[in-house]
């Protein structure tokens, strides 16, 4: 089987497909419109985000057989298309989970303990003690939307403090011994913090506005892990100044383009991020979450691995 890469990814992923028997072409530079071009001589593609697969590219790959997206989400293609066709999608969510997890424990400490703040104002010669006193985890309640990977890998972290997790998903029976399911408007009425890790899709996109924000019972803080696209920002900002959110950690944004490898496409910020950006009580870090070094070489591990499981008998067979 031919495997055409459209990204860099770990050196790992080459040589585990390499020494299955495997084909692999690189072109890390190719636009869209030219891989269309070519993709019919593929069986199989690798991708991370660098361009839309849609109906015009998946009916030019008349002999493709999986597209495998190296990252967590699958958003970026027409799944729905691709399924019809018979094209195998694959994804490693498996791979980055505990990085995501880390991630937004690591935003929800710093936010509670002001350490970006109080880093700032100590490099400036600032020593304010009672302005940047924390608060503890210990007694709170988080509350995760999205209860699949990312939403158990955080919930796992939190169980090494003593606090009450509770999830909520639109599958039924996936809570454990981690996080209590409960219902929406049970989450909203009882949680202290709120961490996002849903995928972006329909039924997500712009979730988080200013009806959803106000259905909460008290003021919370806000950790976003998962798709920028799923919140209003200008909702956000608006519930930031008004206190309905306390602090926020996004490592996504509303504006980021689809590769995710740039913030917008304007020169021109739109006037609620700007706003954003000069608020004390938000901390931010550009799509970074998943992103590590171990998460790389674990990502390309899984994705090889699912490869070389569905498809290595058939390299045996040719």
């Amino acid at each position: 089987m031919k495997i055409l890469h459209l990204d860099r990814n770990h050196p790992l992923l080459l040589d585990m497909l390499t020494n299955a028997g495997f084909n692999n072409e690189e072109n890390y530079k190719i636009s869209k419109a030219e891989t269309e071009k070519i993709i019919s001589k593929y069986d199989g593609i690798v991708i991370r985000s660098r361009f839309n697969i849609d109906k015009d590219f998946l009916n030019a790959a008349k002999n493709l057989k999986f597209i495998a997206r190296v990252g967590a989400g699958l958003e970026s293609i027409d799944i729905d298309y691709a399924e019809k066709l018979g094209i195998k999608l694959i994804a490693a969510p498996e791979g980055n989970r505990n990085a995501v997890g880390e991630h937004a424990l690591g935003m929800l400490l710093s936010l509670f303990n002001k350490l970006n703040k109080a880093d700032k104002e100590v490099k400036n010669g600032l020593w304010n003690r009672e302005a940047n006193r924390g608060i503890e985890l210990d007694g709170k309640t988080v509350g995760i939307i999205g209860y699949g990977n990312m939403g158990k890998a955080f919930s796992k972290k939190l169980s090494g403090f003593d606090c009450e997790v509770l999830c909520y998903d639109i599958q039924e029976n996936v809570g454990d011994k981690n996080a209590k399911q409960v219902s929406l408007k049970e989450l909203q009425q009882r949680v202290d913090v709120l961490s996002l890790h849903t995928p972006w899709t329909p039924l997500t996109n712009k979730m988080v506005n200013q009806e959803f924000i106000n259905a909460f019972a008290k003021p919370i803080w806000f950790i976003n892990t998962a798709r920028g696209k799923s919140v209003v920002t200008a909702h956000l900002v608006a519930a930031l100044k008004s206190g309905k959110i306390l602090g926020a950690g996004l490592d996504v944004l509303e504006y980021e383009k689809l590769s995710f490898e740039t913030l917008f496409d304007s020169d021109n910020l739109p006037a609620s991020l700007n706003e954003l950006f000069a608020m004390d009580n938000v901390i931010l870090s550009p799509h970074i979450a998943g992103w590590t070094f171990e998460s790389k070489e674990k990502l390309a591990t899984v994705i090889a691995q699912k490869i070389i499981k569905t498809f290595k008998n058939n390299q045996n067979e040719k």
